[in-house]
């Protein structure tokens, strides 16, 4: 395992660290582990990230908080939140970077990882034109 770049615990409605689950990712993975007495830890790989987004309601907005929104084709975790995190804006660029970084270090293209998020079912190369002709 590599060294871990970010590490923090979900927050709290007024911005403190009182939960059990715990955010954290290195230049590989991420990973979202969850629970006190049983532990449950998940991991996607980074070239599996499809799209980042970032949102942040008033209130999290006045504790300097926000949350990441990531859509992966990873089997178990396709759609996940990263939630109630400080420098959440931040946070989700270095995580864009380091997925642009990884996809090319392992050579993955567009048409690869979006062959892999087979959650529409659509092909790639379809032609509406070809289609309806």
């Amino acid at each position: 395992m590599s060294e871990l770049l970010f590490e923090q615990r979900k927050r709290n409605w007024c911005g403190l660290p009182w939960s059990f689950t715990v955010y954290s990712f290195d230049a590989e993975r991420i990973f979202i582990k969850t629970g006190a007495f049983n532990i449950k830890e998940d991991e996607v790989r980074l070239y599996r990230v499809l799209d980042l987004s970032y949102k942040a309601s008033f209130l999290q907005r006045i504790f300097k908080m926000g949350t990441i929104t990531v859509d992966s084709s990873d089997k178990t975790l396709k759609c996940f939140e990263i939630k109630n995190i400080k420098n959440a804006k931040e946070t989700k660029e270095q995580l864009s970077q380091l997925v642009e970084e990884e996809r090319q270090r392992k050579r993955i293209t567009g048409r690869e990882y979006m062959a892999d998020h087979d959650h529409d079912g659509y092909d790639d190369d379809y032609d509406d034109y070809d289609h309806h002709h």
